[in-house]
């Protein structure tokens, strides 16, 4: 099969993006775990652009080992040197340089003809020769350039001894077809082509940078140039992770040396030192890239993840899929989590257990283990207790007096209760004592968050004591604290109450 080569330009385009800003120690991390997952290039960085930036190369060129290290430079000498002075130490260095050749760049930016442009291109490649034998070559704005010029700028910089020559399409502009067909027929009409590997370098202005690599590479592109997570200006560049995904999921015939294994490791260490998010429906290593909530397509996973994978959470690098539990979710996926997380339970106590849990899931996003545990140490009580909550309803607020209006079933009978406290759960529970009408003394009240998240499982626990000194507890949970407040009084009484019947007191 042919050699793909990947070449990662994190370090440098990825960068790039508004807002980020690594150290030396920072970029020295990201591309010791590029190493780990095998890249054939790293792009270091741009040398001339700051003396942090030159550091960053020179420590990264001689600390790193394997790859070819490569820094980018303008098609000028003060950035050709100042690239070959971080350069030095690598084991394998490449100076990458690069002048627009698109009309708009060249009359808009540089102010400059295509003759001075053509001479300046001949002429930085030469003197990076001088330095370095691997030399690569960009066009910028390739896809908007003249074809014919953008041709004869190629076979010029080959002739004078560019080894790559990458094609970049700068501002994401280009259409899968028409990159694929533009790498063709440079392929067909530079003659010296041959010579050398050719690149493509494609943004994501239109969400199209992996479609436009992918095509390039079917085409005849030999090394396809990407960030981890996309990263990258504006809109980002082609995303390394699902470039090579879509090559090895879908068989290409192209040979690949990247280990998938480290795929997201290396996303997650980047995120991290970037201080990028990693959208959750972000392919191949987004959080929701192996989760599945749709009960049908659980069900459908747990037979066979085959059913809704197309390649597994361990090829690169999770130990699992995951199945999310939500209000979309079935029996199946439900049942599954529970026995994973050592519940059993009767077909009775399972289908209240479901039910329970679907009215959870219309409150909450995600169902965590912690809910379900939740869920089923409390979910059984409501059938022993003689005394229910029926309505619930406080008013609280800044300058507002709290007030509790509530409606309870005392086996059978319907009692109303409205009072006001010194907040909302002081108005609920003295609303609650005047309706049952029921001696005892509350020894202890606590709240605590169960889950995390704004939408957390509150439980609260209470206690109260008869004239005797004998104790009882409720607990309730809820995403309502108030509600789960005064269930979790009405518990605590409903146990007195039926302690009293059975003792006689």
């Amino acid at each position: 099969m042919e050699k793909i080569y990947i070449f990662d330009t994190t370090l440098r385009d990825g960068e790039q993006t508004p807002g980020v800003s690594l150290n030396v120690e920072e970029k020295l991390e990201i591309a010791k775990q590029l190493v780990r997952l095998n890249v054939d290039v790293i792009e270091a960085g741009f040398p001339i652009s700051s003396p942090g930036e030159f550091q960053a190369v020179k420590t990264i060129a001689e600390n790193v080992k394997g790859p070819i290290i490569t820094a980018l430079a303008r098609a000028i000498p003060q950035d050709i040197d100042r690239a070959w002075e971080s350069l030095r130490g690598a084991e394998n260095p490449r100076i990458h340089t690069f002048i627009a050749t698109s009309d708009i760049h060249m009359e808009k930016k540089l102010k400059k003809t295509r003759k001075e442009v053509l001479e300046q291109a001949i002429y930085a490649v030469k003197y990076a020769k001088k330095y370095c034998s691997d030399v690569e070559f960009s066009p910028e704005d390739a896809v908007r350039s003249d074809f014919d010029f953008l041709c004869e700028v190629i076979e010029k910089v080959i002739e004078v001894g560019a080894t790559v020559i990458n094609i970049p399409d700068t501002v994401g502009y280009a259409l899968p077809w028409e990159f694929g067909d533009l790498i063709r027929r440079i392929r067909e009409r530079v003659k010296n082509i041959d010579k050398v590997i050719l690149s493509v370098h494609c943004h994501n202005d239109l969400g199209l940078a992996v479609a436009n690599s992918l095509s390039a590479i079917m085409n005849g592109a030999q090394q396809v140039e990407c960030t981890i997570n996309g990263l990258g200006e504006r809109a980002g560049n082609a995303a390394l992770e699902e470039i090579v995904m879509a090559i090895k999921v879908r068989r290409l015939g192209k040979d690949l040396g990247i280990n998938t294994k480290e795929i997201y490791k290396t996303s997650r260490l980047v995120s991290s030192l970037t201080g990028i998010v990693i959208q959750p429906n972000k392919a191949i290593v987004g959080d929701n890239a192996f989760a599945h909530e749709s009960g049908i397509h659980q069900h459908g996973v747990i037979q066979d993840p085959s059913t809704y994978e197309i390649m597994s959470p361990e090829s690169i690098g999770l130990t699992e899929s995951r199945i999310v539990l939500g209000k979309h979710s079935g029996r199946h996926a439900f049942e599954k989590r529970l026995e994973e997380l050592g519940y059993s339970l009767s077909k009775e106590e399972l289908e209240e257990a479901f039910i329970r849990f679907k009215e959870l899931a219309d409150k909450k996003k995600e169902i965590t283990d912690r809910d379900l545990e939740a869920l089923i140490k409390n979910g059984f009580k409501e059938s022993e207790e003689v005394i229910r909550l029926e309505h619930l309803q406080v008013v609280s607020g800044l300058g507002i007096v709290p007030t509790a209006t509530i409606i309870i079933d005392k086996k059978g009978e319907k009692i109303k209760s409205i009072n006001t406290g010194n907040g909302p759960i002081d108005a609920v529970y003295k609303a609650i004592s005047e309706a049952i009408k029921l001696e005892h003394n509350l020894l202890d009240f606590s709240l605590r968050s169960v889950t995390s998240g704004t939408d957390a499982l509150g439980e609260a626990l209470v206690k109260v004591s008869d004239n005797s000194g004998n104790i009882f507890v409720g607990r309730a949970t809820s995403t309502d604290v108030i509600e789960a407040s005064a269930k979790a009084y009405l518990r605590a009484i409903s146990n007195l109450l039926t302690y009293k019947e059975r003792t006689g007191d």
